[in-house]
């Protein structure tokens, strides 16, 4: 079935109430294994149905926020998704209490069952009303960025379709497209102001309310961490600023040679990595996604089957269009066990990388869509797959960019040098954030001013570029609003794939066979067994990020880039 075919109604919420609990009384009421296990699975498919509601409400609204029909049903569904929590927290008790949990766990893994401890941290009927006003704060925030109408240069653009203009190899142009969304922002400052600073004391409220001293330990709950806590994530970032904040200097300071400019560089002049413009791809996006196909043809049967069923079946909605919401990302529809790629194409590199980093994301729930349960990898573990796939199509990319090729290799390996510093800030704001949840606006974006200086070193500050160049700049941030802790994860994965990246140099087909073991086990471990079942090493392990840095120091410094500007 394509998605444009795929029924949606709005399901009645008493109904679905009384489902779920009558199949949590039949759990405790069963006499047997056997009925337990048909209990289990039947509150499996109810539970996949209702995602896919959810889903395909939420997908259709990010399609087009302007829709009035999905739009209400949002609403329905931010009301209705906390008022189910509860009962999905009764069937949770039910299971870790239930006689049979042995033979559960001999027969789908013990797993779910340290997952399922984790989530019943991070709920309690008691924040139901809490997580209504959550979900819609999350909500006024998306539709506030997907509103944007941005003048330049005579025309009206959204951010996603300004994007190109920010990198320029006019200095000028380039410059002013940086004020022009710069100045957006400032213009809405008060409103993200108002809705962030209500975001963090209604969480703080939240965990407190549970029981935890604020809400850094519920956002870890919340996000589902298994195998490691803030002290393994502290830990992390210390790395980060020893090994990587050098290297990404160093990555800048060439920069800055290259385009004749003043160390440290400017907002507009960072976004720039070579005079004569960032790569950009050689084809539209028909031809992208035709030459992803080959891409995925040529790799292994196995994406080449899952990539043509993605395109058959009307899987990807890459266009950038107005009133459509901001980003990118990859969700599941379980009724029908396929993936499905949400994405604003808007002529940079970026649109390539979503025919990889969200494919990646795609593929590996293409192959571990038989599982049960339906429990996904946790979200540095799922990183991985993505992040990875973008280095697997190196071979490829003379495909996608031409002429631009050897652009592209140098700074999609500087780039995700370079990102790790920005995502790890990213982490320890949210961090200070919610540990002082009586903080104003104007210290929120003092805390993000003076990371900037640790994390970010190689940008300066003013230059006329309004919020950016005000050091304001994580409002643009959709995570730090929309799914607070979140972020780390995608350093985290970015380390593991960098080490990924350095196995393809030395040995293509061992690195593929890595990567196939890692993603075939879908969500069945946790992430550090996960790696060390694909024999790969662990991001908290300070060798891996050191031995990364010198590796990709390495390769960039040796790379050739005669006779590019």
């Amino acid at each position: 079935m394509k998605f444009s075919e795929m029924p949606y109604a709005r399901p009645d919420l008493n109904e679905l109430k009384q489902q779920l609990q009558a199949l949590t009384d039949r759990l405790k009421a069963a006499p047997d294994y056997a009925a337990a296990r048909e209990a289990f699975l039947a509150q499996q498919k109810l539970s996949m149905h209702i995602d896919t509601l959810a889903t395909l409400s939420s997908v259709r609204n990010s399609i087009d926020t302007r829709d009035k029909f999905y739009d209400a049903e949002e609403e329905f569904w931010n009301e209705a998704g906390p008022e189910l929590r509860a009962y999905d927290d009764a069937w949770t008790a039910a299971m870790l209490e239930s006689p049979f949990r042995k033979e559960f766990a001999a027969e789908y893994g013990d797993l779910m069952f340290l997952n399922a401890e984790i989530a019943r941290k991070a709920f309690s009927p008691a924040i139901v009303e809490e997580l209504k006003q959550e979900n819609q704060l999350v909500q006024d925030y998306q539709k506030l960025i997907a509103s944007a109408q941005i003048a330049f240069e005579g025309g009206t653009y959204t951010i996603s379709q300004l994007s190109p203009f920010k990198n320029d190899p006019d200095d000028a142009r380039r410059l002013a497209a940086w004020q022009a969304e710069g100045g957006w922002y400032k213009a809405h400052q008060t409103e993200l102001d108002e809705i962030y600073d209500k975001l963090v004391k209604l969480r703080d409220a939240m965990g407190r309310k549970l029981g935890y001293d604020g809400f850094t330990q519920l956002g870890y709950y919340r996000m589902g961490r298994n195998c490691y806590g803030k002290a393994d994530v502290e830990k992390f970032r210390a790395a980060v600023r020893k090994y990587l904040v050098p290297v990404a200097e160093s990555i800048y300071q060439e920069q800055a040679k290259r385009l004749g400019k003043t160390y440290p560089l400017s907002f507009a002049d960072a976004a720039l990595s070579f005079r004569s413009g960032n790569p950009r791809p050689c084809g539209d996006a028909e031809h992208i996604l035709a030459h992803g196909q080959k891409f995925y043809d040529e790799l292994s049967p196995e994406t080449s089957a899952f990539f043509r069923m993605m395109r058959e079946r009307e899987l990807l909605d890459i266009l950038s269009t107005e009133g459509k919401a901001a980003g990118g990302y990859c969700c599941t529809i379980p009724d029908y066990d396929v993936p499905f790629i949400f994405a604003n194409f808007n002529g940079t590199q970026h649109d390539v990388e979503v025919v990889t980093h969200e494919a990646g994301h795609a593929f590996e729930a293409y192959l571990n869509a038989w599982r049960v349960p339906m429990d996904d990898p946790s979200m540095e573990a799922c990183e991985v797959h993505s992040m990875s796939m973008e280095f697997m199509a190196w071979p490829w990319a003379e495909g996608f960019f031409g002429k631009d090729t050897r652009k592209y290799l140098y700074s999609h390996l500087a780039k995700a040098l370079t990102f790790i510093p920005y995502g790890t800030m990213v982490d320890h704001f949210q961090h200070i954030v919610y540990e002082k949840p009586e903080m104003t606006p104007a210290e929120r974006h003092a805390v993000w001013k003076e990371l900037l200086g640790v994390y970010m070193p190689w940008v300066k500050l003013g230059d006329g570029i309004p919020f950016y160049g005000d050091g304001e700049g994580w409002q643009r941030q959709l995570h730090i609003y929309v799914n607070p802790f979140y972020y780390i994860d995608y350093c985290l994965a970015q380390t593991v794939a960098l080490e990924i990246w350095a196995l393809l140099q030395k040995d293509r087909k061992e690195a593929w066979e890595r990567y196939m073991a890692y993603t075939r086990q879908g969500g069945s471990e946790v992430f550090t067994t996960l790696l060390k079942n694909a024999g790969l090493e662990s991001p908290f392990d300070e060798n891996c990020l050191r031995t990364v840095c010198e590796t990709a120091k390495s390769w960039l410094d040796h790379y050739d880039l005669t006779g590019i500007e």
